[in-house]
């Protein structure tokens, strides 16, 4: 089922998140512009926007980091695979700020989303960096293939910072996060 890599994105990014406390959630993280919350309000908020995009009902709303944001988290995911996995959801044609695309190639995008989003909750609590390595080598493979130069540009002005290298025998996860514009 092509909802696979979005499942295990999912999977990864919730036994991160499991770890993050209260205290930790006006932390830094490595996107300059977002604290932990901001982070989790985003990767809870995607699903909710892309739930909205496959079933044309509004998007919800809210603060997820300031009450459980555990409870969030499962809830939207849950929502939006259910989404995905709705008869003819693959082939749909999806409208999105950038262009349409099918449904199969949105929830490569979403994968992609949750599972860096992950990361960068691992890397702002401290916790280890080597999220699922199998997957990360397919959503670098994927990342390399889509995302152009056009694409990228400073924190808050472009989906993805500029490329960076990732030092020598990172992990494919890091391999990833410095592919998609974070220091490594």
């Amino acid at each position: 089922m092509f909802t696979q890599p979005l499942e295990e994105a999912i999977a990864s990014t919730r036994s991160v998140l499991g770890n993050v406390t209260a205290g930790q959630l006006d932390d830094a993280t490595p996107c300059a512009s977002w604290k932990v919350r901001d982070v989790i309000n985003h990767v809870v908020g995607a699903h909710h926007y892309f739930t909205s995009v496959l079933t044309g009902t509004p998007p919800a709303g809210g603060d997820p980091a300031s009450g459980d944001f555990m409870a969030a988290f499962d809830e939207a995911t849950r929502v939006c695979v259910a989404a995905f996995q709705a008869d003819g959801a693959a082939d749909k044609m999806l409208t999105l700020p950038f262009g349409e695309l099918p449904g199969v190639a949105v929830a490569g995008i979403v994968a992609t989303d949750t599972f860096t989003h992950g990361w960068d909750l691992a890397r702002a609590t401290g916790q280890p960096t080597d999220l699922a390595p199998d997957l990360a080598a397919a959503l670098l493979g994927a990342s390399e293939q889509i995302i152009q130069d056009a694409f990228r540009g400073s924190d808050g002005r472009a989906p993805f910072g500029p490329k960076r290298e990732a030092p020598v025998g990172s992990t494919n996860a890091d391999r990833l996060a410095a592919f998609l514009g974070r220091n490594v």
